[in-house]
């Protein structure tokens, strides 16, 4: 294996999605210089919902990364949820909207930004394990040891290294800091159809005993078509993607008709498991600071994942420029606790509702209480989205 000579920087950014993005750019606009890597080439395929939720949007908005994204998105007024029957709309209050555009799109249009703000790109470049030092604080990360395309070695040196690596983040996992947990494991399948009837301006969620079924209306009049469920049959199940989506969407009474002639226009991927725990307590060394799904990751049915991604993004940022600029001394509580207060009533919020839709009971439950009162969910959608931070 050859190997090039190591680079230093102020930061480097393992990841690109649209946590390690927004990062990037926030700290390549400080004046820093950051290097931000991932294996993947981009523009490159994800599998997601393909939805920002009013909220998340704001942020981008706030942050000055949206201006491609409301370009070429499109304007999602709402949300349906269905359930035995029975179907709820709620639009966004206030004017607000969410957006929809292909993962590929819009992790494209964050990078460009980033690297538009100054930070270096490396795609095509795999993190392989993070570069550890001993002082006299302990252990403390370096950098991270990377490999290219053509397997040639380098070094990436930096007094701050940001996993933002997703949730087989290498770093994280490496250091014992993240666990897939034992439960829940759940596994999303989904892919891009044409020619899916009946779609609107809305987001859709239709939700069932044991699973639940995502429906997005996306840009030239395409649709995000996504499953989640467990893994019920074993892994071989899962081998069949194609099968297992197209089956779960035929079985639905209240889609069959609107599925009759889509067309998937790539075969189906998989993700999972789902969830990533952070490891309690594992000390995260200096040097290092976690961001997005490598800080632990749900499958969140409310669609909030992308605001969890883009404001984590942009706390590890910020804890990245007190490190530099302070020291490490309370660094990571002080991200630990400001990460709480920003998402844990939302954390709280989603196993909430996963535990409904992994009960029968729950399912019926929730179906009388919405015949009964459907404001009620009007009102859980509204929050489920965001709506608060947004009007702000």
């Amino acid at each position: 294996m050859s190997e090039h000579g190591p680079s230093t920087f102020d930061v480097v950014v393992v990841g690109a999605g649209p946590s390690g993005a927004v990062a990037a750019t926030v700290l390549a606009r400080a004046g820093l210089r950051v290097c931000l890597v991932d294996r993947a080439r981009f523009p490159r395929p994800k599998l997601c919902g393909d939805t920002l939720n009013p909220g998340a949007l704001a942020v981008l908005r706030r942050l000055g990364m949206a201006s491609d994204i409301d370009a070429t998105s499109l304007v999602l007024e709402g949300m349906r949820v269905t359930g035995d029957g029975v179907t709820v709309e709620a639009r966004y209050p206030d004017g607000l909207h969410g957006a929809s555009l292909p993962r590929e799109q819009m992790d494209h249009a964050l990078v460009r930004a980033a690297v538009a703000a100054g930070a270096e790109l490396r795609d095509g470049v795999t993190a392989r394990a993070p570069i550890l030092r001993e002082t006299l604080r302990g252990r403390t990360v370096a950098g991270v040891s990377c490999t290219d395309e053509s397997g040639t070695r380098s070094d990436l040196l930096a007094p701050v290294t940001i996993a933002a690596d997703g949730r087989r983040s290498t770093l994280a996992f490496a250091l014992g800091l993240a666990r897939h947990p034992v439960s829940p494991r759940r596994w999303a399948i989904g892919t891009c159809a044409s020619d899916v009837h009946g779609l609107s301006a809305y987001g859709e969620m239709h939700i069932r005993s044991g699973y639940y079924i995502g429906i997005a209306p996306l840009p030239n009049g395409l649709a995000n078509l996504c499953v989640v469920r467990p893994s019920t049959g074993g892994d071989a199940a899962l081998q069949r993607p194609q099968h297992l989506l197209a089956d779960a969407l035929a079985s639905e009474p209240m889609l069959r008709e609107r599925m009759a002639d889509a067309r998937f226009l790539a075969p189906p991927m998989v993700l999972g498991p789902l969830a990533v725990d952070q490891v309690a307590d594992a000390a995260v060394p200096d040097g290092l600071l976690v961001a997005g799904d490598a800080a632990g990751f749900i499958d969140p049915m409310t669609g909030d994942g992308l605001r969890f991604a883009v404001r984590g993004g942009e706390l590890a940022a910020l804890s990245a420029l007190r490190a530099l600029e302070q020291g490490w001394t309370g660094v990571h509580a002080s991200l630990d606790a400001v990460r709480r207060q920003e998402f844990q009533g939302k954390w709280r919020f989603n196993r909430i509702l996963r535990g409904l839709v992994g009960s029968t009971a729950g399912v019926r439950g929730a179906t009388l209480g919405s015949r009964v009162a459907p404001g009620i969910v009007r009102a859980l959608i509204r929050h489920a989205s965001d709506c608060h931070l947004a009007a702000h």
